[in-house]
């Protein structure tokens, strides 16, 4: 597969999750909840239905939801927040699957944390030493650079790859939730086609960069 070839896949499967997850998003943003309640009160109903305490669930910027382990705190788009919508709904309950991950030591967000400062130093020069080994290439050094590049790229792989499970993890327990509290059947299929949709990104960009992980080392090999 040439490097141009590698570039269009990748390309293809990151726009194809991306529409997929903008669609199912949009189409449920459209659906209000039956319960009346917001992302927020829905967030704070999981959190004590888990006996989770201590957690900031707060306004955030537009399409940034996350659950941030550094300050314990949950953040929400507005559009999640102040809204009671099925894509609310779910997504709201997604994050505080994060919260308690965390409050009950799951073993895969200690490894993504653990992992991640590493992670994010390495997808940000990661090219850079690349270059300067391809630049080098007919060099000891270069050959070397090459390999750190490779190492470095695979780190973030790794962060990819276990961040699946996290993922997984987190969508289950929004699922096993809302069927606890007896949403609406049809609420609760929109609600596991938002979180299916979104979990589908990450599997996309975790098969979109061990593609490109295989070339890197395919490349090395054939020098």
């Amino acid at each position: 597969m040439s490097y141009w070839m590698l570039i269009i896949v990748t390309l293809v499967i990151g726009m194809a999750a991306s529409g997929y997850v903008n669609s199912q998003l949009k189409k449920y943003q459209k659906v209000p909840s039956s319960s009346g309640i917001t992302g927020r009160e829905a967030a704070e109903r999981m959190l004590a239905a888990h006996g989770v305490t201590g957690v900031q669930v707060r306004r955030g910027a537009e399409g940034q939801d996350h659950f941030d382990p550094r300050t314990n705190s949950i953040s929400l788009s507005p559009s999640v927040y102040d809204y009671s919508t099925v894509t609310a709904y779910a997504t709201a309950c997604h994050e505080v699957g994060h919260a308690c991950q965390f409050a009950q030591g799951y073993m895969p967000l200690k490894m993504r944390s653990a992992i991640w400062p590493v992670a994010n130093l390495a997808s940000s020069i990661w090219f850079i030493v690349f270059l300067i080994g391809l630049f080098m290439v007919s060099t000891t050094i270069g050959g070397v650079m090459i390999d750190i590049a490779i190492v470095m790229y695979a780190c973030v792989v790794l962060f990819q790859i276990i961040t699946l499970p996290v993922e997984f993890n987190a969508s289950h327990r929004a699922m096993d939730y809302m069927k606890s509290i007896g949403m609406p059947e049809a609420e609760a299929a929109g609600s596991f086609s938002v979180l299916r949709a979104c979990a589908l990104t990450y599997v996309a960009a975790a098969l979109a960069s061990l593609l490109q992980l295989l070339y890197l080392l395919g490349m090395r090999n054939n020098n």
